[in-house]
């Protein structure tokens, strides 16, 4: 029930995540950045998802480049920048990567 204080009581807006798959934390893996013509950069997943990604790259990625993601020696992954904030990017993949990669990239520990 509302009393006549809690009128006054600034609320905090409702964080909306839109992400359609559930996003895996990483520790530590390495993958490599490459635009169309360009050599690979070194880059570190942070989190991952079937559906997409987020990386700590040194490289300046604008939202809407399109990218070639490599983790570990798998084939790579075309993406899509969604968002950077000049040390992070996120990336839609293109299609949504197979499961045994996903198991192989996230470790669940019970």
């Amino acid at each position: 029930m509302a009393t006549r204080l809690s009128q006054f009581r600034s609320v905090a807006p409702a964080s909306v995540d839109q992400r359609r798959d559930v996003r895996h934390r990483i520790l530590v893996t390495r993958a490599t950045v490459r635009r169309k013509d360009d050599p690979p950069v070194e880059a570190t997943l942070r989190d991952l998802s079937i559906y997409g990604c987020r990386l700590a790259c040194t490289s300046v990625h604008p939202a809407g480049e399109r990218l070639w993601l490599s983790f570990r020696s798998d084939l790579p992954v075309a993406a899509t920048v969604v968002w950077s904030d000049g040390t992070h990017i996120g990336c839609r993949f293109d299609a949504p990567i197979a499961r045994s990669m996903m198991r192989a990239l996230t470790l669940v520990i019970c």
